[in-house]
């Protein structure tokens, strides 16, 4: 599975599932927006994780699992059991990791063992990675992977289009892996322990355009067990979770609870058709607050734009618009996907180019 089709999918309502499988992590980076350390101890419940991936169904089970953290690989027998369970009702299964391990170029048994189990392997990598584990170190790694077939990518973060260590990092990976390897550039939000590092996140566009929300189609699975509707990481770590974003509890529901949950929602749908501002703009009785995701969190509190989404995304005509909306994005493809969630200068560079293509740039 490649990072274009992984990046693809996103806009697909319960096409995938994120889970955290731990908030710890042996790296201490400045800009962490899951404020990770080894100091922390949160993760779900193995046995309710493995419980909840079991009951994938061949006609209800998600497209793609991607297993997060923290550092996921520092449980890799997990990671690996998990996997072959998504992987045994036909999901293909993607992991994201700090590459902790790489810190002499090579992939220790335990944990190749764990990225053999699955279809595709992403790397983070940005400036505060790098002083912890250099980067020739992280491609040398990601050259063994490679080599196992595992299809692999980099997941790289700058502090904006104009960054230099992006130019450089961009220039970098394509020289040693000559366009193999796909890059997925985000920009550093103010978020866990980067909230000081970074300007605040633009307001966003006001209720008067639709502006879907990719980051409400696929459920998540936070430290907790507490599966959300919203991957954004104020939401994932907020207490309790707004309502209208609460899907369950991996203790207490299985996939397709949850499945159900999340496409039959109409406050959701419209979410991912319209955006929340829209839904204010459109629903409220006063105005929404400033900023697209706080605009969100408190549709919790404005029964006033609940009852208007409930009877107008309710039924077939709710699951029309939600459908549209995907297919809408769907078509427009993932760099376009990148351009207004990521670095929109790198956007691009999410899919793989031909050898051949690769040398006349």
């Amino acid at each position: 599975m490649e990072l274009a089709e992984l990046i693809g999918l996103r806009p697909v309502p319960c096409g995938g599932l994120l889970v955290a499988l731990t908030r710890r992590c042996p790296m201490s980076c400045a800009h962490c927006s899951t404020n990770s350390s080894m100091s922390v101890s949160e993760q779900p419940d193995p046995e309710h994780l493995l419980r909840f991936i079991g009951s994938f169904g061949a006609e209800d089970r998600p497209e793609v699992v991607m297993l997060t953290g923290g550092e996921p690989l520092l449980l890799p027998e997990l990671a690996a059991r998990l996997a072959g369970l998504a992987r045994a009702a036909g999901s293909r299964v993607a992991l994201l990791s700090g590459m902790f391990f790489a810190r002499d170029g090579r992939v220790p048994d335990r944990i190749m063992r764990a990225i053999t189990a699955l279809d595709h392997f992403s790397a983070s990598l940005d400036v505060h990675h790098e002083r912890e584990v250099p980067r020739a170190e992280v491609l040398r790694a990601l050259r063994a992977v490679l080599d196992a077939g595992i299809p692999v990518s980099i997941h790289l973060t700058g502090t904006g289009p104009d960054d230099p260590y992006l130019a450089d990092a961009v220039a970098d990976v394509r020289r040693v892996f000559a366009g193999r390897v796909p890059m997925l550039v985000n920009e550093v939000r103010p978020l866990g322990r980067a909230a000081g590092l970074v300007r605040a996140t633009p307001a966003g566009p006001d209720g008067s355009l639709a502006t879907p929300c990719t980051l409400a189609a696929w459920p998540v699975v936070a430290y907790d067990g507490t599966v959300a509707a919203c991957c954004n990481q104020w939401t994932v770590d907020r207490r309790p979770v707004p309502r209208h974003l609460r899907l369950g509890h991996i203790a207490d529901d299985d996939w397709p609870a949850v499945r159900e949950r999340s496409l039959g929602s109409p406050v959701l749908r419209m979410l991912r058709s319209v955006g929340p501002q829209r839904l204010h703009a459109r629903y409220a009785t006063s105005p929404a607050p400033a900023g697209y995701c706080r605009s969100c969190h408190a549709l919790a509190d404005r029964p006033d734009v609940l009852a208007g989404a409930a009877r107008d995304a309710g039924g077939r005509v709710g699951e029309l618009l939600d459908r549209l909306s995907a297919e809408e994005q769907l078509a427009a493809g993932p760099a376009a996907l990148v351009s207004r969630l990521g670095c929109a200068r790198y956007a691009h560079l999410v899919e793989s180019l031909p050898a051949e293509e690769e040398s006349r740039r």
